[in-house]
């Protein structure tokens, strides 16, 4: 089963995100900080996670670093959903490592919901065995 891990403190946007992907057919587990989401992808490890930047207890870009110099999570896809559209955010982010940078006023949830299923299409695909 594929499962998403969404951080994101604003419960609003949380449970919006919650529906769409759960209706999608995905797990959801959700975070509302940066320390959370690390414990919990230490813990089971999703499949990709949607990471906001503005967090309290530890930020989005923060949580991004420590996830990506651990050996247990730094393979797990991180998709950057925020409001800051700073190019410097940005650039921070996909340095980083972050696999996508995904300003949440410029799409809608369903075009964001279809941006994490190319994401994760792609990671499965190379995940297929050649037997």
């Amino acid at each position: 089963m594929t499962t998403i891990l969404i951080t994101e403190d604003d419960p609003l946007m949380s449970r919006m995100y919650q529906k769409i992907f759960t209706f999608e057919g995905y797990t959801v587990e959700m975070a509302v900080n940066g320390q959370e989401c690390l414990d919990k992808a230490r813990q089971n490890p999703p499949s990709l996670i949607l990471l906001d930047v503005m967090m309290p207890v530890m930020n989005g870009l923060k949580t991004l670093e420590q996830l990506k110099s651990d050996p247990a999570t730094k393979s797990i896809p991180v998709v950057m959903l925020t409001n800051l559209a700073g190019q410097q955010d940005a650039e921070a982010a996909l340095s980083k490592g972050a696999v996508k940078y995904i300003i949440k006023s410029e799409h809608n949830p369903k075009e964001i919901s279809d941006m994490v299923k190319e994401i994760l299409a792609g990671y499965t695909r190379n995940d297929i065995p050649s037997n």
